[in-house]
């Protein structure tokens, strides 16, 4: 599989699954559409459904302008109904209950956010049987998963960091705590990661890094050092190849 970063901050999030040119995935859908557009080469063929987080402006924003290009968006009942978006495009999906777009398996799974119903989502292409879970805007994720090849996970701030911005008035403290309760710390990450199973893993992607919070060279060392799985950081324009094989 193919991984397009699209976009990956609180500005705008959404990726690009890519299985084969006729079988992809869009993971969120909060990047300006003409932005995506042109990153696509007005090419939408192969594009089989929108995976939607939760209701959040910069996960949600452009979706309607997927559905009136045709193409199906998926999230849960909250998210919808948050929003009022109905019509046969929108799909609801419950956590925990299976579905299948295509080739693509997926896997819902309640997160934890200060959003309506939000979702993570396991991934599988059912030909190869490569799975990416995908999980962004969380401050914990209470499930274990097994024979993962690919992560693309939230790492929003460092503790430290953050409390350090609190003192020197960079960020205030109500933003702080907003930030304990509904983000990814490296912290939770890596407590994450050592309780999953990642003896298949092949690539860990950090999402959505905060601009005032974070530090990516810590965040992407400290990951690597624990798991011993290459690293990297979602940055806008970034196109890897997700190798499950050698060759």
């Amino acid at each position: 599989m193919k991984l397009k970063i699209l976009g990956s901050s609180s500005s705008g999030n959404c990726y690009l699954i890519e299985a084969t040119e006729n079988e992809k995935l869009i993971l969120d859908a909060g990047v300006n559409f003409k932005n995506v557009q042109k990153e696509l080469n007005f090419n939408f063929k192969g594009i089989q459904g929108v995976l939607v987080t939760h209701e959040h402006m910069d996960h949600l924003k452009y979706a309607p302008n997927f559905a009136l290009n045709g193409i199906n968006i998926y999230a849960s009942a909250g998210t919808f109904c948050k929003l009022n978006l109905k019509g046969h495009r929108f799909k609801i999906i419950k956590a925990l209950e299976q579905f299948t777009i295509g080739n693509f398996i997926i896997l819902p799974f309640d997160t934890e956010h200060d959003a309506t119903e939000p979702l993570g989502f396991l991934i599988q292409y059912k030909p190869t049987g490569e799975k990416l879970l995908y999980a962004t805007d969380t401050y914990y994720i209470k499930y274990k998963f097994s024979k993962l090849n690919y992560l693309l996970l939230e790492c929003n701030y460092i503790r430290e960091i953050a409390k350090e911005n609190v003192k020197n008035g960079v960020i205030n403290k109500t933003r702080y705590i907003r930030l304990l309760e509904s983000h990814f710390s490296l912290d939770n990450l890596l407590k994450f990661l050592n309780s999953n199973d990642l003896t298949s893993a092949k690539n860990i992607i950090l999402c959505h890094l905060s601009n005032d919070n974070a530090n990516e060279k810590i965040m992407k060392d400290k990951v690597f050092e624990q798991t011993g799985v290459p690293t990297m950081i979602a940055r806008p324009g970034l196109d890897t190849e997700l190798k499950l094989y050698p060759f």
